[in-house]
């Protein structure tokens, strides 16, 4: 897989913000605020803001491998035995989980929900790397949100993994009723964050949603895996240097 970087603009040289829905609102200034401190001022609005994908770009995915085996099934015989479409009902949030479980097969078979949620939160775990990326990213006061395709199951990931320590859950297919690729997802992400879409750099492991969010004017990138992400976004201008390791300890 490969990255958009020779699509994209490289945001270390887009110009900075100059429109007042960019920044927080400024109080009159009265003749007493006018001596302020210049510390006092509001702070501009940090740039690019950084939407992520969640599953097999943090997050494993627990489907291709995890699922199968709690089935007893190759990911053949799952992949025909499904319902078509149930699964992406719930991730827009159309239905609940029990009514997932009645119709996630075709034939209606029943089986154990508890257990396959708990087999999910077994396998969630970091993708190697990603969590130093997203730690170094926080420490340079970026905004980075969640823009993924996931159910109310998302809370699970949230208990285990505490992703929220680095980002918001804001654009949950599950909660806006939107799955990517849709381009009405990307422009309603757009419009919640008030930015320009060239401000935006949105890193997804599957191509075809790379490409919907380079059809609204958004930054794509491509997972691959977490040092080519490092390299990416640096070639982006954003700011994250490398991590040093002393002794067991990484640091800045």
């Amino acid at each position: 897989m490969v990255s958009l970087l020779s699509r994209a603009p490289y945001l270390a040289y887009l110009p900075k913000p100059t429109s007042s829905s960019l920044r927080p609102p400024q109080p009159a200034m009265s003749s007493s605020s006018a001596a302020a401190p210049v510390e006092a001022a509001a702070q501009p609005r940090k740039l690019p803001v950084l939407l992520f994908d969640v599953m097999d770009t943090l997050v494993r995915d627990p489907f291709y491998h995890h699922i199968p085996a709690f089935f007893q099934m190759s990911m053949k015989e799952l992949l025909e035995s499904k319902h078509p479409t149930a699964w992406s009902e719930f991730e827009k949030g159309l239905i609940d989980e029990n009514e997932l479980a009645k119709k996630f097969f075709n034939d209606g078979r029943s089986f154990d929900l508890e257990g396959l949620k708990e087999c999910m939160v077994r396998a969630y775990e970091y993708i190697d790397g990603v969590e130093d990326i997203l730690c170094c990213l926080k420490k340079n006061n970026y905004e980075m949100h969640a823009f993924t395709n996931y159910p109310v199951w998302y809370q699970l990931i949230e208990d285990k993994l505490k992703l929220s320590k680095y980002l918001s859950w804001t654009f949950c297919s599950c909660r806006t009723g939107k799955r990517k690729p849709s381009p009405e997802f990307y422009l309603q992400a757009i419009d919640h964050l008030n930015v320009d879409p060239a401000s935006c750099i949105f890193i997804d492991d599957r191509m075809v949603n790379i490409e919907a969010a380079l059809s609204v004017g958004m930054v794509g990138l491509q997972f691959k895996n977490a040092e080519a992400l490092r390299k990416d976004l640096c070639a982006l201008g954003v700011e994250l240097p490398p991590l040093v390791c002393e002794g067991d300890a990484q640091v800045q």
